[in-house]
């Protein structure tokens, strides 16, 4: 079909349009895009009913007293859309100036000259006559056809195209052409296609409903037979070949008097009907005589007055022999009185503040009221006859159609349920089944949801609120340290606020003192802490005013606090809460909350701040306390340790001590030089925690050293401190390992009281923990202990450890001693202070908030002293001995390499020597030992267990001088118990170059 330009726009959008509508809104498009397209000044719609007759539809532009005669046309007369839907054919007729264009039989004409004959069966001639044509003339009489009024016509003529159901013409589209006269080829293609279009979507729209006024549950049942009791009831006939149609007394009486010229015929009874029920009575007839079935309607007739009345009338289809239908009988009555009290309850269900829709058995709408309307989007002539759940307003809503045909069903209860016909707006929908159909109602909740959403979202927020605060108060009582208490409130405060910084700053004199931060970058803190306290300043203004800040913005932050505005930019914050500290009326710290984006915090997050600032203030109290004691307790018990360990010959030892960081503890070690070339090494654990365990590690610490100054064999000073630790109490118990490397004969002797044992490394990297005989712990031991000797060799690794090294909450303490093992094995020969770092970072947990004990580490080198750095004589028991060490010093030193030390060292050797001679008894015994860099050490033994001391000599006296002449030669000196008896021993400081320095004697010194 050839269309081009607009007219292919056009078809395409009424193509488009959406399948379903009703036939009322078929034929206005169709009219209104032909009538644009052709630039028509007017048009009309005719549709045939049941009889011969044409029933106007659809007009546009036409006046209404025009409009109202062309309302019926009968099929067979000489109109233009007449003759276009018996001829079937599109039709053109000339307007003729002065006289009726629309009267006239076109016959079937395609064209006409401009003098006004046609190219068919009729002609016209010069008087303007048309052949088979009804005029009329100037004075505007007219023939028993209904036509224009006879007056100028304003167009050129009427062009009618018809359309189709099936193979019968059943409708016609008529149009009185403008200034462009006879349409073209190209335009009847397009009405063709505007005609086409029209049929397809005719088949394709909603059976014809009812009036929208009633409803179905007042048309059908026993209530309806119940209303008509007592009304006068007439007859009809209707002769479907004759279009005669016979009316009873009865009948006639309820439709009025009628004219004594009064025609009876189908047509006539048409134009009585309102022209708003003629579709549907018209609809309801050519079903009846389509299906042979029943026929009931309901439809306003004109009374010869002009009033209307209400009737019901019901029939039935009588058919020939051969049955085709030739007759319709049935009765009427009228039904003004119900349909009143119908009509206000339609009006009453029309002005419903809440949605009202009424659905047939099928689901088709046959009622929807103003509210209905309005929630789905469309007057009620476009939802007549569809189906609800096909309208667009409602396809969202998730199973729509199963629900109502479920609702529907027999025996079903209604059913309620919330929907969202778009996103602002939340409907109640109630489905309600009916005797014949479902009844929907509409209301809309958006206000109650909105109420209810706002109500369950405070709720919640209280509830999360409390749950909040609970968490944190449940944190902030498990927080010992400030440190863990600005941790618990940047866990479980800034997620769910959305911030991204905290800091607590509290106040030393004029100037802050940052307790904490998360963050916040290193630059930032650096400048807050020791930050001078000045007017205009936030944390000063939190601190005076005891009120929380809430600044929304830097920019709000830079107009408030001038001389901070640099603040924001190096702390990369945009928002800030300044949270008082306040317990017992007295503000001692900041709490800043701050966000990286602007943000105004409402009423409800500020009240929650305010009250975690209390609970952070109690929490941050009670901590810095804790953090004074604990700082107190650590300096106490770091007091109580070897501040340094001593650079021995015999071994080289590091050491680590790693504190508690609940309370401080009682670990213990210690590395003291003893004479001949040994050294003992300690470690030691108070069981528990506290100053109290502290203060008793440093007694102990102290009792060893006193105990090992007096030489004491290892297990003889560990029954010497059993007695101490049982005089402190019944609740007292402490382990100890006591070791004391000898290292002239290489070996090490020990003893344990409920102490692990050492670790032992030997040169080639073997790492096993020997199998001593251990004692219980100090202060539930029952002495003797027992000592236990292993022999090492030079460059052994003694590793001396607490159990809290080795032993945590997840690990037992074999597995901790098999993972130090694996450690040292592959540490080799590291440095010691490496190895020690290694094993602390290995064995320690790597969060220290988590160790729940002290523990001690210490690593111990031992080296052993070779043969020709030691050399020993037997002296004779008589008083040549003291001539016979010196020939030995003598001798000896210079080998050493120590001359100048020979001269000291014989006047030692002589003074010992002496003593043993004239207050001991032998026999004697010298030994010399050159222990580099240390020093040299002169020992003299014999058999005697009387230990020598200093006297004070007179001035006079002539001896009692002799030890006070040694220890003024020496660095240190002593005596200790053997097997045999005793050793007296002096030792010497070497000189950087390993010599001893030049003795000069004091002022008035002799001997």
């Amino acid at each position: 079909m050839d269309v081009h330009g607009s007219a292919h726009t056009r078809l395409a959008l009424l193509a488009a349009t959406e399948p379903g509508i009703a036939e009322s809104q078929i034929f206005r498009l169709a009219l209104h895009h032909a009538a644009a397209e052709l630039q028509a000044v007017a048009g009309a719609v005719h549709l045939r009913g049941p009889t011969s007759a044409l029933r106007l539809v659809c007009s546009a532009g036409l006046p209404p007293a025009s409009a109202e005669r062309w309302d019926i046309v009968m099929a067979d007369g000489p109109t233009v859309p007449a003759g276009a839907v018996r001829e079937g054919r599109h039709t053109w007729v000339p307007a003729r100036t002065g006289g009726t264009a629309d009267t006239g039989d076109t016959n079937g004409t395609d064209s006409t000259d401009s003098t006004g004959s046609t190219d068919g069966t009729g002609s016209t001639d010069g008087t303007g006559s048309t052949d088979g044509i009804d005029s009329t003339a100037d004075t505007g009489s007219t023939a028993d056809t209904v036509g224009i009024p006879a007056s100028p016509w304003p167009g050129t003529g009427l062009a009618s195209v018809p359309f189709f159901s099936g193979d019968r013409a059943v409708g016609a589209i008529t149009l009185l052409t403008g200034d462009r006269g006879e349409p073209g080829a190209r335009e009847w293609d397009y009405l063709r296609a505007v005609a086409a279009w029209t049929e397809q979507r005719m088949r394709q729209a909603p059976p014809r409903t009812q009036p929208a006024q009633e409803t179905q549950e007042v048309l059908a049942g026993d209530r309806l037979r119940q209303a008509l009791r007592g009304v006068p009831i007439g007859t009809w006939d209707w002769d479907l070949h004759t279009g005669h149609l016979e009316w009873a007394d009865t009948a006639a009486a309820i439709y009025g008097a009628l004219p004594a010229d009064y025609e009876p015929r189908m047509e006539n009874w048409l134009k009585s009907v309102h022209p708003d029920d003629l579709p549907s009575g018209m609809a309801a007839a050519e079903r009846a005589i389509r299906d042979c079935t029943g026929y009931e309607a309901e439809y306003r007739m004109r009374r010869p007055d002009g009033s209307y009345c209400w009737c019901q009338a019901r029939g039935s289809v009588v058919c020939d022999e051969s049955g085709v239908p030739v007759r319709m009988v049935g009765v009427v009555w009228d039904s003004s009185e119900s349909r009143s009290a119908r009509d206000a309850l339609a009006r009453a269900l029309r002005m419903m503040s809440d949605g009202f829709v009424l659905l047939d058995d099928t689901g088709r709408i046959v009622f929807v009221n103003l509210e209905a309307e309005r929630v789905l989007g469309a007057p009620e002539q476009e939802l007549l006859g569809r189906l609800l759940w096909e309208l667009p307003a409602v396809r969202g809503v998730p199973d729509l159609e199963s629900r109502c045909r479920k609702a529907g069903a027999a025996a079903a209860a209604p059913v309620s349920f919330d929907v969202w016909l778009n996103p602002d707006h939340c409907h109640r929908l109630r489905l309600v089944p009916g005797p014949s159909g479902l009844t929907v109602y509409l209301t809309d909740v958006t206000e109650k949801r909105r109420r209810e959403a706002e109500r369950a979202a405070a709720r919640r927020a209280a509830a999360e609120r409390s749950a909040r605060i609970a968490e944190l108060t449940a944190a902030l009582a498990k927080a010992m340290t400030s440190s863990d208490v600005v941790d618990a409130v940047a866990q479980r405060v800034l997620p769910p606020l959305g911030a991204s910084g905290l800091v607590v700053i509290t106040t030393v004199g004029t100037r802050t003192h940052v307790v904490g931060a998360v963050g916040y970058p290193v630059p930032m803190l650096d400048t807050l802490d020791g930050l001078r306290i000045e007017p205009g300043d936030p944390v000063r203004e939190a601190l005076l005013t005891g009120a929380p800040l809430f600044v929304p913005s830097a920019e709000e932050f830079a107009r408030r606090y001038p001389r901070r505005a640099r603040l924001p930019s190096l702390a990369g914050k945009q928002a800030w809460a300044f949270l008082p500290l306040t317990v017992s009326g007295r503000t001692f710290a900041v709490c800043v909350v701050s966000f990286d984006e602007p943000r105004r915090l409402a009423h409800d997050e500020q009240t929650l701040l305010t009250t975690i600032s209390a609970l952070v203030a109690h929490a941050l109290e009670r901590a810095r306390l804790y953090d004074a004691e604990h700082t107190r307790s650590q300096e106490l018990q770091r007091a109580l340790l070897p501040r340094e360990l001593p650079r021995l010959p015999e071994c080289t030892v590091a050491a680590r001590f790693l504190p508690a960081t609940q309370d401080v503890g009682g670990d213990w070690y210690d590395v003291i030089p003893l004479s001949g070339g040994r050294v003992a090494l300690v470690a030691g654990d108070v069981m528990g925690h506290g100053l109290s365990e502290a203060a008793t590690m440093g007694r102990l610490r102290t009792a060893v050293h006193t105990l090992a100054d007096l030489e004491l064999p290892p297990d003889e000073l560990m029954g010497r401190l059993n007695q101490i630790v049982g005089g402190l109490g019944g609740d007292s118990y402490a382990t100890c390992l006591y070791a004391v490397h000898d290292s002239t004969t290489g070996v090490c002797t020990l003893t344990l009281a409920g102490h692990p044992p050492p670790a032992v490394v030997e040169p080639d990297g073997r790492v096993h923990f020997p199998e001593l005989s251990p004692d219980p712990p100090l202060g539930a031991a029952q002495p003797p202990f027992r000592a236990s000797e292993l022999r090492v060799e030079d460059g052994t690794l003694l590793a001396l450890y607490t159990d809290g090294l080795v032993e945590s909450g997840g690990r037992e303490i074999g597995q901790g001693m098999a993972d130090l093992a694996a450690l040292l094995r592959t540490a080799g020969r590291d440095d010691l202070e490496r190895l020690c770092d290694l094993v602390t970072s290995k064995l320690l947990p790597d969060e220290p908030a988590t160790a729940s004990d002290d523990a001690v580490l210490l690593l111990a080198r031992l080296h052993t002293l070779s043969g020709d750095r030691v050399a020993a004589w037997q002296l004779p028991d008589d008083p040549r001995a003291a001539g016979r060490a010196r020939e030995h010093v003598r001798d000896q030193l210079p080998r050493w390499g120590l001359d100048e030390l020979v001269m000291t060292t014989e006047l030692i050797v002589s003074e010992l020597v002496g003593n043993v001679v004239r207050h001991a008894r032998g026999p004697a015994r010298l030994r010399l030992l050159h222990t580099r860099p240390a020093g040299l050490v002169c020992e003299v033994s014999d058999g005697s267990l009387t230990t020598p001391r200093i006297r004070h000599a007179s001035a006079m006296d002539e001896g009692g001088r002799g030890l006070q002449l040694v220890a003024a030669l020496c660095r240190r000196w002593g005596a200790r118990y053997t097997a045999t008896g005793k050793c007296i021993w002096a030792e010497q400081a070497l000189s950087a170059d390993g010599h001893e320095p030049p003795w000069e004697p004091a002022a008035g010194a002799g001997f």
